[in-house]
């Protein structure tokens, strides 16, 4: 009996499903804990108001807690907020130190500009604010004191707008007259038009600069003041709030519409504070974007690749060395592969770019600096190994009958192989471009030499012609991860913001992937009979 257990592989299958199952396992906790604090983390939570044993009062969110070692007590984390008065967010009290706890109905949540939330209570309003707009009333004075303000917002986001067009159009015309000046025209007609044009350009920048201080000042100067749950009082800015509410007031439907408006904010605005507020949309489409240059240089490379070695290359002791060298290629440490791509692509190919085809920009480089191009050529490298030893695995799986019986019809070989080789082939050729894209997706390292930035000033596809500039930085999912989990100086307070993007990282991968999957599958249903 014990020796027809070890004979028919029963602890090997025990071994295979228990490492299956831990894989598993390993992955819905790392799913459980991403998913749990990512969507949980724009939910208006109540804030609790606690006496300590000091005779002091504090206003927070309960994040955490945990057991006192040694003890049976607890201890509770407070998302105190108020960064500027404190100098931290968060607090951990011992659960001996803290009295009563109520959740005050009056209490507000202040998303500020800067410094973190705010949390307190309404003590003062500027009263030129209701006197602004007196017919609208929303129940809540501070809501109609932001309303009152908002054309003057809403005039200096146009006046900042502008400001870019001007910026963008002073920069163009500088590059035209500096091309002119190059070719040795700095002194005919047109440049010296150009130059008038940039003269004009730059007073209209001044003047609009100017009015834009003022606007900015004049909003500034409508301010309401706040207190802490001591009494501490705090002059902010209606120009600074950027948002507000009173959790302890709000009903579920609100919490759920508020929640709707973070989304939004997430999916379409721009980032804030060190990029742990606001928005992700430059990050969002900087990642989709390179994965989709990568795709397009790395694919039908490594499928050509691929081809040659399995249909037409003879094996030989040559072939041989260039499949161990593919197959070695995919284990390379990625920020190898991105110290080559600075100093092949950015440093080598892009220098010569600018010194040929932008040599009026010098010693400005162009594209001899990081940039999504580079970047989406340095993943495509890294990726398409994979992809050539998915191609050739995929063409060596299909039975030779197939080819034999095609060129027994007087097939030829190319006829053979993209008439029959290559559709049966394409499920597994498919599969290993899903195992590229989600590889390329997450990897930050080489990026970080070769063209992701902290924070973009403008997107790589854009209204300005040429549309795709390929040349600019970008921003990475990835590398805001790493950015404000591991380099911002308040990581605590950057935490949620972590969460919720490691969560839409792993979502775009999922749907890019899912995709892919999809018209594999699609293509597998419609050769299967082929294969029959």
């Amino acid at each position: 009996m014990k020796s027809k257990f070890w004979r028919q592989g029963e602890p090997y299958v025990w071994g295979t499903g228990l490492s299956l199952s831990l894989i598993i396992l390993l992955m819905f906790v790392m799913l459980y804990a991403v998913i749990g604090k990512g969507v949980a983390a724009f939910w208006p939570a109540d804030l609790v108001e606690c006496r300590l044993g000091s005779g002091l009062k504090v206003i927070g969110e309960i994040t955490g807690t945990e057991t006192i070692h040694g003890s049976e007590q607890k201890r509770f984390q407070f998302k105190i907020g108020n960064r500027d008065l404190y100098g931290l967010d968060f607090r951990w009290i011992d659960e001996r130190d803290m009295g009563p706890i109520t959740y005050p109905l009056e209490v507000y949540v202040l998303e500020r500009q800067e410094y973190g939330d705010f949390y307190g209570y309404l003590k003062f309003l500027d009263q030129r604010l209701l006197k602004v707009s007196p017919a609208k009333k929303s129940g809540n004075i501070l809501a109609d004191a932001i309303e009152a303000v908002s054309p003057l917002r809403k005039n200096v986001s146009e006046l900042n707008d502008r400001i870019v067009e001007l910026n963008y159009e002073v920069e163009r015309t500088g590059i035209l007259l500096k091309k002119m000046e190059h070719s040795g025209l700095g002194e005919s007609e047109r440049a010296q038009e150009l130059k008038l044009e940039v003269e004009y350009l730059k007073d209209n920048f001044t003047d609009i600069v100017e009015t834009l201080n003022e606007k900015q000042a004049e909003l500034s100067s409508y301010k309401a003041v706040f207190t802490d749950a001591g009494g501490r009082e705090k002059e902010i800015s209606i120009n600074d709030i950027v948002r507000f509410y009173q959790p302890n007031k709000m009903t579920a439907l609100e919490k759920l519409l508020y929640y709707g408006q973070r989304l939004r904010e997430l999916f379409f605005d721009e980032p804030r504070e060190s990029n742990t507020e606001g928005g992700l949309f430059p990050a969002i489409f900087g990642t989709i974007m390179l994965i989709f240059l990568m795709s397009i240089f790395s694919f039908p490379l490594g499928v050509v690749g691929g081809i040659y070695l399995r249909e037409y290359a003879r094996d030989g002791f040559f072939v041989r060395t260039v499949r161990i060298a593919v197959n070695n290629l995919a284990g390379i440490p990625s920020i190898v592969y991105g110290i080559f791509g600075l100093g092949f692509f950015v440093y080598g190919i892009g220098s010569q770019i600018d010194l040929f085809f932008f040599p009026e920009r010098l010693p400005i480089p162009t594209f001899g600096t990081g940039g999504i191009f580079w970047a989406s050529l340095t993943l495509g490298l890294l990726t398409v190994p994979v992809v050539i030893v998915a191609t050739e695995e995929a063409l060596g799986a299909i039975p030779p009958g197939i080819r034999e019986g095609s060129q027994a019809l007087a097939a030829t070989k190319f006829q053979t192989l993209t008439m029959l080789l290559l559709p049966m082939a394409s499920p597994g050729i498919l599969t290993g471009f899903i195992l590229a894209m989600a590889r390329a997706a997450g990897e930050v390292a080489p990026l970080m030499i070769t063209g992701v930035v902290k924070l973009a000033p403008a997107l790589p596809l854009d209204s300005h012609f040429p549309f795709l500039h390929l040349d600019r930085k970008f921003m990475h999912l990835g590398f805001h991860i790493y950015d404000i989990g591991f380099q911002s100086p308040n990581v605590e307070a950057a935490k949620p913001m972590v969460y919720v993007t490691t969560l839409l990282l792993i979502l775009i991968v999922v749907l890019m992937t899912s995709l892919a999957i999809y018209l594999r599958n699609k293509m597998r249903a419609r050769y299967s009979v082929v294969d029959v």
